[in-house]
């Protein structure tokens, strides 16, 4: 297995080969995973359904939703299976897949979360100029944008991985197919173009990071400002739980993929790849619908008459 195109499949090592400790992690990720679909289909589906949430805001937020709903989905089940069926085996097809699809969502997710935070901006910052600079079409062309973007690095990411000879065997240290378990599996006068397109994908992740910084920084002191209480906690309800979604899946993003691998146990490995892949997608509804009262009040409208029609009936 000298060279990546007799490569037929990987070895997913992931979790523990213990049985009752493998069907312990079908049963959590079964749970997070249905816990993640449901709160994301119901956010897509509330903004979709009440004509009161198709806003710049909500339309971003339902695009979020679409992504956690792909990030989880194509990397979760494979591993609950794997689990479930006692195997390690992804085919090297649905390796490229999965690499692919979930590094577009990721850029995705990247995207929309600093777009949102410029919505912030606008609507708190310049709210007389919201309608004309948050109008349809900007928001469908950032959205348009955000999208690219994914696809342009998954593809450049993509390309150049699959590109590599894996001279170091096949068995990836971890329960999905992700780029630094991959380089360590290639030979190693050959990955450094590879290497250096995470480097710049990371500098760009924290180029986003530093935009939404000096967003929040002018949306706090605009807050601080605002002389009614009631205001301010609106504002800081709306901003704080934003900026600590991106802050967790930034931090432990870039952890993963600029710490030198050989210095990190595979237990934290697995510990922050959770982190950044499982938990944003499982607290993103939480955050964004639990605690707001338009998408409440939307859920209630839908399910809540619903349920007393048919009580009724």
């Amino acid at each position: 297995m000298s060279n990546q195109t007799i490569m037929t499949e990987f070895l997913l090592l992931g979790f523990s080969e213990v049985r009752e400790l493998q069907i312990l992690h079908f049963v959590l990720f079964l749970v997070l995973y249905l816990a993640a679909l449901i709160g994301n289909i119901l956010i897509f589906m509330v903004v979709t359904l009440n004509r009161h949430l198709h806003t710049p805001m909500y339309f971003f937020l339902m695009n979020l939703s679409i992504i956690d709903l792909g990030s989880i989905s194509v990397t979760v089940p494979k591993s609950m299976a794997n689990s479930l069926m006692n195997t390690r085996l992804i085919s090297y097809s649905a390796c490229v897949t999965q690499f692919f699809v979930f590094i577009l969502f990721a850029t995705a997710d990247v995207a929309f979360l600093t777009i949102m935070a410029y919505d912030r901006y606008v609507a708190i910052c310049q709210p007389l100029h919201y309608e004309r600079v948050m109008n349809r079409g900007a928001c469908v062309q950032m959205a348009a944008s955000a999208w690219a973007s994914g696809i342009l690095n998954a593809a450049v990411h993509t390309g150049n991985m699959f590109a590599l000879s894996f001279c170091r065997g096949n068995t990836v240290d971890q329960f999905f197919c992700e780029i630094p378990q991959l380089l360590k599996l290639a030979c190693s006068d050959s990955y450094l173009s590879e290497t250096g397109a995470t480097i710049f994908s990371v500098c760009l992740l924290f180029s986003c990071f530093v935009f939404i910084i000096v967003s929040y920084v002018h949306i706090f002191t605009t807050v601080f400002r605002i002389p009614c209480e009631q205001g301010r906690h609106k504002a800081f309800s709306t901003c704080l739980p934003h900026l600590t979604v991106f802050s967790l899946f930034i931090c432990t993003g870039a952890f993963a993929y600029l710490k030198p691998i050989s210095r990190s146990t595979s237990t934290l490995d697995l510990v922050v790849a959770v982190l950044y892949s499982v938990v944003p997608p499982l607290m993103n509804p939480i955050i964004y619908s639990m605690r707001n009262k338009a998408i409440k009040a939307a859920l209630w409208k839908i399910f809540g008459g619903t349920l007393f029609t048919s009580m009724l009936d």
